[in-house]
């Protein structure tokens, strides 16, 4: 008879092991283990039309550009697609190579150099860890990840890993003006004063998650990434050039294709709620190459510490008789709370907070 299948027990001893999915792959594993296999429908309407076009933005302007023009460009993409690539963004492309080949060098590195940093306590601002939820999923994702929180803008660089330090650091310079043109931009998009976005700091804390996406032997049967929406008030993501990211747009996945230049931007589920569903955050997922691994950084922006606890809701201007609010009150630390609670499961955690 077949020994019976005990799932926690491996997941107990992979997480154990602290070697992530990069230590699988370095201990010569041929086939997928059992808790890392999706089922058939998270596979499903893995195409896409050669029709659409994912919407791409330069942030740059001069005579022929105005601004307006550029808020325009990017409302339009907020409240149809919830995703857009921006270009001219002023981040320099040696900025995100560099960060990526740090990334590369973090996940790459021998076994017991990472596992120093091997922890899911949250509190902890610098970790590695391969997959968040993997205590509650139905199904692991195929990566790892180092996370490098940046509480209201801030961390000790000596607390980042020395392979990356200088690479982490000179990004989120770049990356944290970069939040600020967006916001201003965001605002003025939705209709509000330029700085609102700034001024309720909804986006003061920046978290810089790095993604490593080793070679998979059977791509057919596990995800980089399940379906799933960003928990964020928006997020901004720097892809390498192997490709894999979709998004679920009018009932088909629509892949990113990576642009060497190009930063991605997607709004989050907190977005979503406090516009009233003005904006829309939208499923995405990550499909895996065979023998070819893959590196992303992540970048989601919450509120700033002083406003873990403060409550946001739907915005006043966007509410009428006509157009009640959609979503109850909620802190970031409940939403957080319950998205994690429940893990990427495919479904949206937003339905829960509806009223």
């Amino acid at each position: 008879m077949a020994k019976a299948y005990d799932r926690a027990k491996e997941v107990e001893e992979f997480d154990r092991s602290k070697a992530g999915v990069k230590g699988l792959i370095d201990s010569g594993i041929t086939t997928v283990p059992r808790f890392f296999v999706h089922p058939a429908e998270n596979f499903s309407s893995s195409g896409c039309t050669p029709q659409v076009q994912f919407p791409v933005i330069d942030l740059g302007y001069d005579g022929k550009k105005r601004v307006e023009d550029v808020v325009e460009e990017i409302r339009q993409a907020t409240e149809t697609w919830g995703f857009f690539q921006i270009v001219n963004h002023g981040i320099s492309q040696t900025s995100m190579e560099e960060l990526l080949e740090g990334v590369t060098r973090f996940h790459e590195q021998p076994t017991e150099e990472k596992t120093r940093l091997y922890t899911r306590e949250l509190k902890q601002k610098v970790k590695f860890y391969s997959n968040g939820d993997l205590l509650v999923s139905t199904a692991a994702n195929w990566r790892d990840s180092i996370s490098c929180e940046f509480s209201d803008g801030d961390l000790n660089p000596e607390e980042l890993p020395p392979v990356c330090r200088e690479a982490v650091s000179s990004y989120m310079k770049g990356m944290l003006r970069l939040r600020e043109k967006l916001a201003e931009a965001l605002s003025i998009a939705l209709g509000l004063d330029k700085d609102y976005l700034s001024r309720i700091e909804c986006m003061g804390t920046a978290n810089l998650v790095c993604h490593y996406y080793p070679a998979c032997p059977e791509p057919h049967l596990t995800l980089g990434a399940t379906k799933h929406s960003d928990p964020s008030f928006l997020t901004i993501l720097l892809q390498d050039n192997v490709g894999g990211l979709q998004v679920y747009y009018q009932e088909q996945w629509v892949d990113v294709l990576p642009r060497p230049e190009a930063l991605v931007v997607h709004v989050g589920d907190l977005m979503q709620l406090i516009t009233n569903g003005k904006l829309r955050s939208v499923e995405h997922r990550v499909r895996l190459r065979h023998n070819c691994p893959r590196v992303s950084a992540a970048c989601f922006f919450y509120p700033s510490s002083k406003k873990r606890y403060e409550t946001y809701q739907p915005i006043e201007d966007f509410l009428s008789p006509q157009n009640p609010p959609l979503y109850r009150p909620t802190t970031v630390t409940e939403y957080l709370g319950y998205y994690r609670s429940k893990g990427q499961d495919g479904q949206s955690a937003l339905p829960h907070f509806e009223l």
